[in-house]
């Protein structure tokens, strides 16, 4: 026998998922009295009765769990390849960010972000007029893309890895993903 989750996570599974005892009661087949005195303690059901209730619960979450398209940001602060470097900085400032996207017309070319401003800005600053080079001079390779429906959990590896990710709708980017969006799933 497969060990059950405990029975106190019904209830806060079925309050998660919005439902009430009796729409729980009527998706499994269990009375809903049974439902009642299964999350007041007051009674053990059978193991089935058990394995009954959570194989809809987990199905129900499977469908609701979060996307991409649900945690993303849409306010897609971004700068233009051929920007000079003060309007991605002060872009960043303004809007309190640690890195923003560049793109070419539509088109994501790469990314600009505080360690390589700080590694750029030294080294080439003392060569050439440093906030007035263009931004494809100092530009990283872009984010990861993923699209809207890509499963949110699937992205916090990535996110970790590369600091943000594009989500794109359609092939147009709609979003950016950075670790504070990972904490919407949390809450």
């Amino acid at each position: 026998m497969e060990m059950l989750p405990r029975l106190e996570y019904v209830k806060q599974a079925r309050v998660r998922l919005g439902l009430t005892q009796r729409k729980l009661a009527g998706l499994t087949g269990i009375s809903t009295s049974m439902i009642n005195q299964i999350e007041s303690g007051r009674c053990k059901p059978s193991y089935e009765t058990a394995r009954k209730i959570f194989e809809l619960l987990s199905s129900l979450e499977g469908q609701s769990s979060m996307k991409a398209g649900d945690i993303c940001s849409r306010r897609l602060i971004l700068v233009q390849k051929n920007d000079t470097l003060r309007i991605a900085i002060d872009r960043m400032r303004s809007n309190s960010i640690s890195q923003i996207p560049v793109f070419d017309g539509s088109r994501v070319v790469g990314i600009v972000s505080e360690d390589g401003l700080a590694k750029n800005m030294v080294e080439k600053a003392e060569k050439e007029g440093g906030r007035n080079m263009t931004i494809s001079m100092i530009m990283e390779p872009p984010p990861p893309l993923v699209d809207l429906s890509t499963p949110a959990k699937a992205l916090v590896p990535l996110v970790r890895f590369s600091k943000c990710v594009l989500v794109s709708e359609k092939g147009a980017v709609v979003g950016i993903i950075t670790l504070t969006d990972t904490l919407k799933m949390v809450e």
